[in-house]
């Protein structure tokens, strides 16, 4: 059956993993650090996208993990409907899960916390990427192999709205229901009462399980946008739902912004909703570029990252390519104006980046969990 009709693996995820992964393991921070080094305001302007607000609002920088979570479940349903095709009972597919859950939430706490002081439970932060990645399909699939669309829409829209209503409705002690500041939201409270070892903002911590339920939501819509990738129609109607529903959760996100801000520290539910209609868009465009119009060479250097998106994450946590960028390179751009030295040693940092997954990728070494 033609690809495009009922994919097994198409290129187009693999380089949108690969674009996302990119923004998270120093292509976000390379754009930043390009902030007033020049007069340009398009480039000042971008730059400016790459840094998260303290609290309220919006940028860039703010879509890249929601994308991630998005994109896992897009994966899941695309792996999970592969696995029920081969005959693989329901089981075995949730055995599997749940072990990549267990394994990616202690790459996380490792990730998070090393040196871990595996003594010092106190002080360990137990809210993290990968672990938040790894419940997220979890519970994802148990609704994927139980129930049909229709259902987990209903599931993921009754999460968001119940959230909504905890935040407005739930007084926090001092404070009256709807408070949504730093200090006061329920947010923070529950964090601070429930949530063991160390919270990232003291108060709360924007990882910890009171936003998991919440986040978990764009996985939902992920593998919604996967099974329309997966349905026997044609490339044009997939692109016009994808397209539709990344259309509709702008529209509805940046609505429902006008009583419940848009706000990645609480994860709200505008921004779950504003960032799962801006990924579904990308999502089509990247499917419709690759996988429709097979325009394909382009993508290459964001796939060779997309095909080893779990190594990129943690070895850019544990090697440090911008100290051997320095001392590769410093040399060369040491010569330009100081002020450019911080950009070019982060560009050098990336290089080294892709080119370990370049080795990786030709010699056909995928690390998967």
């Amino acid at each position: 059956m033609h690809s495009a009709t009922h994919p097994s693996r198409l290129a187009s995820l693999d380089a949108l993993r690969g674009f996302d992964m990119l923004m998270i393991s120093g292509g976000g921070a390379f754009l930043s650090l390009m902030g007033g080094k020049t007069d340009s305001a398009l480039l000042n302007a971008v730059a400016a996208q790459f840094h998260h607000p303290d609290w309220d609002g919006f940028t860039f920088y703010d879509f890249i993990f929601p994308l991630f979570l998005f994109m896992a479940g897009v994966s899941l349903s695309i792996s999970l409907k592969n696995g029920i095709a081969k005959g693989i009972p329901q089981y075995k597919l949730m055995e599997k899960v749940f072990k990549r859950m267990l394994i990616l939430f202690f790459l996380g706490l490792l990730d998070k916390n090393a040196p871990i002081d595996i003594l010092d439970p106190a002080h360990i932060r137990y809210g993290t990427v990968l672990g938040r990645i790894g419940i997220a399909t979890f519970l994802v699939a148990i609704l994927y192999l139980n129930t049909g669309w229709k259902t987990q829409l209903i599931v993921a829209f009754t999460i968001l709205g119940l959230y909504y209503a905890a935040l407005m409705l739930i007084s926090v002690g001092d404070y009256g229901g709807g408070n949504l500041s730093f200090e006061g939201n329920l947010v923070g409270w529950i964090d601070r009462a429930f949530m063991p070892g160390r919270l990232k903002q003291t108060t709360y911590d924007e990882l910890a399980m009171t936003t998991q339920l919440s986040a978990t939501c764009l996985t939902i819509f992920g593998s919604l946008a996967g099974k329309i990738l997966l349905d026997k129609t044609t490339a044009n109607i997939k692109l016009i739902r994808l397209a539709g529903m990344g259309v509709i959760g702008i529209a509805a996100g940046l609505a429902w912004a006008t009583v419940f801000p848009i706000n990645k520290h609480l994860w709200s539910s505008s921004f779950i909703l504003l960032t799962a209609g801006m990924a579904s868009l990308l999502v089509a465009l990247f499917y419709g570029i690759m996988d429709v119009l097979k325009f394909t060479k382009w993508a290459f250097f964001f796939k060779v990252i997309g095909m080893n998106s779990l190594v990129i994450y943690l070895a850019c946590r544990f090697v440090d390519f911008g100290e051997s960028s320095r001392l590769l390179f410093a040399g060369l751009y040491g010569h330009a104006p100081e002020k450019w030295h911080e950009v070019f040693n982060a560009l050098g940092g990336l290089i080294l980046v892709w080119l370990v997954l370049y080795v990786m990728y030709r010699h056909k070494i995928f690390v998967k969990v």
